[in-house]
């Protein structure tokens, strides 16, 4: 997957001298952030490439933790509405590193789901665990939702 930036049609407007972009999965516009434009432009590409449905696409859902909650930024759900997959999106300008792996895989303690999605919009990184043998793998492509079923 190359560069998301243009790529898909984005609803942005002005309100109060505030930008927002139009959520379809929230279905509400919400405020425009590096990370929003790139979690919004990731999941036109779950939808538009790699057919997932909308319905099984959640998102900020909330992890309990010590005196605190985390914020997944996606979630994606088989038929059945379980965990399949956990998307954590970075603005452009972010490095992905070694922080931002060890944030999705404390998340994934929560979930436990088989693929981890790391993104910031021009570098994606897909993980796929294997908790059988206690490893995991890089993926060179994100599947598509039929490919997962």
């Amino acid at each position: 997957m190359s560069d998301l930036k243009n790529k898909y049609p984005i609803n942005i407007i002005i309100k109060s001298g505030v930008k927002f972009i139009f959520d379809n999965i929230r279905k509400k516009y919400v405020k425009l952030t590096p990370e929003e434009y790139v979690r919004q432009n990731f999941i036109k590409y779950l939808i538009e490439e790699k057919r997932f449905s909308p319905n099984l696409i959640g998102i900020e859902k909330k992890l309990p933790a010590k005196n605190n909650f985390f914020r997944t930024d996606i979630v994606i759900y088989d038929r059945n509405a379980k965990p399949l997959i956990i998307v954590e999106c970075k603005a452009e300008n972010v490095k992905i590193n070694q922080d931002v792996f060890e944030q999705i895989a404390k998340y994934n303690m929560v979930f436990n789901v088989d693929l981890l999605i790391v993104t910031n919009g021009k570098q994606n990184y897909i993980c796929k665990i294997d908790y059988l043998t206690k490893s995991y793998s890089f993926l060179k492509e994100i599947p598509s939702f039929s490919e997962l079923e």
